[in-house]
């Protein structure tokens, strides 16, 4: 899957709390099409999502919740203390992310597609679906104060999300673009998105 219909697109992902929603967001204000693949994953484990059946199978009644959808912070303690039960939902979703997102991608509408996913370095295979690798990057420190401020996680809990995810450093050796989402950058985060979209436009009319 290089792109929706086989031209030009932007893989974008960052650390947990780096602020990839708000960068994507403001990419699509601008045209582009957004594909989010951890949006994707929470459909398929919502409500009569098309995981819900596997994970009810596999996993068993208690991880699913009275609303039908998967109990997300009973799977999450599961999944980071067993690399098993990891390996088992990952079985369930990622077919069903990919043959999901490649769906999406043929009815995106917009300049280029952005593909929103999380884990996009930790996949090894991401890079070479898509044709630029944007990492949006930002301290340890601000990923960890936000997260515990958004999610209402204790530091210990954002350090265990952020130990399943490459160091930083790995993040940014992958990247072709960056955007410094620190809050402290020289240059507003809204005048780097626009210049990185001029840029990805210019290269989607030549793809």
């Amino acid at each position: 899957m290089a792109a929706a219909r086989g031209g030009f697109s932007v893989g974008l992902s960052g650390g947990i709390g780096s602020g990839k929603s708000t960068v994507a967001a403001l990419f699509g204000a601008r045209g582009a099409a957004i594909i989010d693949t951890d949006l994707i994953a929470h459909q398929l484990t919502s409500a009569n999502g098309l995981a819900i059946p596997s994970i009810r199978g596999t996993f068993g009644d208690r991880f699913i919740g009275a609303n039908g959808a998967m109990d997300r912070d009973a799977m999450r303690e599961l999944v980071f203390g067993s690399p098993d039960a990891k390996a088992r939902l990952e079985s369930i979703l990622h077919p069903l992310i990919r043959s999901e997102t490649e769906r999406a991608a043929q009815q995106a509408e917009g300049s280029y597609p952005i593909f929103v996913v999380p884990l996009l370095v930790e996949s090894g295979v991401w890079k070479s679906r898509v044709s630029r690798v944007l990492i949006v990057d930002c301290p340890e420190e601000a990923q960890i104060r936000r997260v515990m401020q958004r999610n209402g996680f204790r530091e210990d809990q954002v350090r265990a999300i952020m130990a399943t995810q490459v160091p930083r450093a790995v993040r940014l050796a992958a990247a072709d673009d960056v955007i410094d989402n620190s809050g402290t950058a020289p240059v507003p985060l809204a005048t780097q998105v626009d210049r990185l979209h001029q840029r990805y436009l210019a290269l989607a009319r030549t793809a």
